[in-house]
């Protein structure tokens, strides 16, 4: 009868809007009453400004009404005259796109994104969902300053070693693609240098790639490989090094190509390094897309690419370098990224951990916001990020205590995790030692992709710590490892 009257023009009966059921302003925590709403612009503005709100329903249509009813001004954007979705909105329910009809069930995620310029939609696909079971084995790659550790056991429990290569040499990092099963580790021997290897089985033998390696003619040397990531394309790949450089594989890893765009960047020979050196250490590719990314150098800013890296431009608008004078810091380029990962559900979205500030880019890393200031953590200073590739609005932080004490802050070993994209933070310690000063490596700490998200981190006094419920209680998976310096879940 409601879907006859609005097809005839009939007026509406007015509604009294509903009291939301939450505190604006507070973080949203998921129960087993609600699924909860996350909203884009325009329409998060049509809501007050709410971008994740619990609603009640069994189905999408029932989630929306629920979503009209309390907030009046959202009637007509979402669902047309007929009670249909309207052409330029998406809805999705744990990252599938969903009709209508789709159930929802207590704790499930549903997105509703209005249409960006050109079509393109401002969210993707989810990554490979993998739920828990109570069987589940778990195999982490823990690269150390003695060499890879392949750490294997039940999920929740103490883990095994399972095998060690290239003992004696930092392996800066080491990785598994998933789509090909391919491991890779980037590691660097005090004799030889840095090299890249790739294997089928972590604990067999590994192959040298050919590259990454300058030509002849750009009068450099690698001096580290920072980080692998997976392209967005079959088989490729991107590594970041020192000197800030930037290389591209299309064969899974086996050989390699220095991007030109970004080594001849006229700007370059302006760039000063970092503590560490001059490192891209972060690489974010746009799912879907592979005309554009987003990469991190220390300490020469944020640069993005929309052409698959031919050129590039700096996005450094909002980012301030507390550690210049206050009169050197407008315009300034020296800009100490520490780490940068993009929202696989929202790729507009970025979070960063900077030197001396967390911040979030709500444009794809044109400019940034500051949300470490009065927001809950205890220093915004560290090195490790990891973003929850089911929810854009959650993330996690290990603060140390500065750039002069490289430390968990007043000997308190915990993380930080924020679900309203930064606006507060609030500490996860259980199981993690109360009286440690750890230090914790930009590459040390990583997701498992599972539902519920399992977290692993690692410190340079060789604890590897877990959480199989999203840092809500931690346990402790290894001991008595050399110093870590990348922990990376590979199953």
């Amino acid at each position: 009868m409601k879907l006859a009257q609005r097809a005839l023009g009939l007026a509406r009966p007015p509604r009294k809007p509903r009291e939301p059921r939450f505190e604006p302003g507070r973080p949203v925590r998921y129960t087993s009453a609600v699924a909860v709403v996350t909203l884009r612009s325009p329409l998060r503005d049509l809501a007050g400004g709410q971008g994740a709100i619990p609603i009640d329903g069994g189905t999408v249509r029932e989630v929306i009404a629920d979503l009209e009813r309390t907030y009046p001004r959202l009637v007509g954007w979402v669902r047309d005259e007929t009670g249909a979705v309207r052409q330029h909105v998406n809805v999705f329910v744990n990252g599938e796109r969903a009709g209508l009809e789709t159930s929802v069930e207590a704790q499930d995620h549903v997105h509703v994104l209005a249409s960006i310029s050109g079509g393109a939609v401002e969210t993707m696909t989810r990554p490979e969902q993998r739920f828990r079971s109570s069987d589940e084995q778990a195999e982490l790659l823990v690269g150390t300053r003695k060499g890879l550790f392949v750490l294997r056991g039940a999920l929740g429990q103490p883990m095994e070693l399972a095998g060690r290569s290239f003992d004696g040499s930092i392996v800066e990092f080491a990785m598994r693609d998933r789509r090909s099963g391919r491991y890779l580790a980037s590691v660097t021997n005090g004799f030889f240098g840095p090299r890249m290897y790739f294997a089928d089985d972590p604990t067999g033998e590994w192959q040298q790639a050919e590259g990454p390696a300058f030509p002849e003619d750009a009068d450099a040397a690698i001096e580290r490989i920072w980080v692998i990531r997976t392209g967005v394309e079959p088989d490729v790949l991107w590594a970041g090094v020192a000197p800030a450089a930037l290389f591209r594989s299309d064969d899974g890893g086996a050989t390699w190509t220095l991007n030109e765009g970004l080594w001849n960047e006229p700007s370059r020979k302006d760039w000063q390094p970092g503590f560490g050196g001059l490192c891209l250490h972060s690489i974010c590719p746009w799912p879907d897309d592979p005309s554009r990314i987003a990469i991190g150098i220390s300490a020469a800013g944020v640069w993005l690419s929309e052409d698959g890296g031919g050129t590039w431009r700096r996005g450094n608008a909002g980012l301030v370098a507390r550690y210049l004078p206050e009169e050197a810091r407008e315009g300034a380029t020296s800009l100490c990224v520490h780490n940068m990962h993009r929202a696989p559900l929202q790729p507009d979205t970025l979070f960063m951990q900077f030197h001396g500030g967390v911040y979030r880019s709500d444009d794809a890393g044109e400019s940034w916001t500051d949300i470490g200031t009065n927001t809950g953590l205890p220093s915004d200073f560290g090195f490790p990020m990891v973003i929850d590739p089911h929810d854009p609005d959650r993330a996690f932080v290990i603060p140390l205590t500065a750039d002069r004490d490289r430390v968990t802050p007043d000997g308190q070993v915990a993380v930080y995790e924020t679900r309203d994209r930064g606006s507060s933070w609030e500490a996860r310690t259980d199981g993690l030692p109360g009286e440690a000063y750890l230090t914790i490596l930009r590459q040390a700490f990583c997701h498992d992709g599972r539902r519920p998200l399992g977290l692993y981190f690692g410190a340079e006094s060789g604890e590897v710590f877990g959480s199989m419920d999203g840092g809500a209680s931690w346990f402790q998976a290894a001991e008595h490892l050399p110093p870590v310096t990348s922990v990376r879940c590979s199953s």
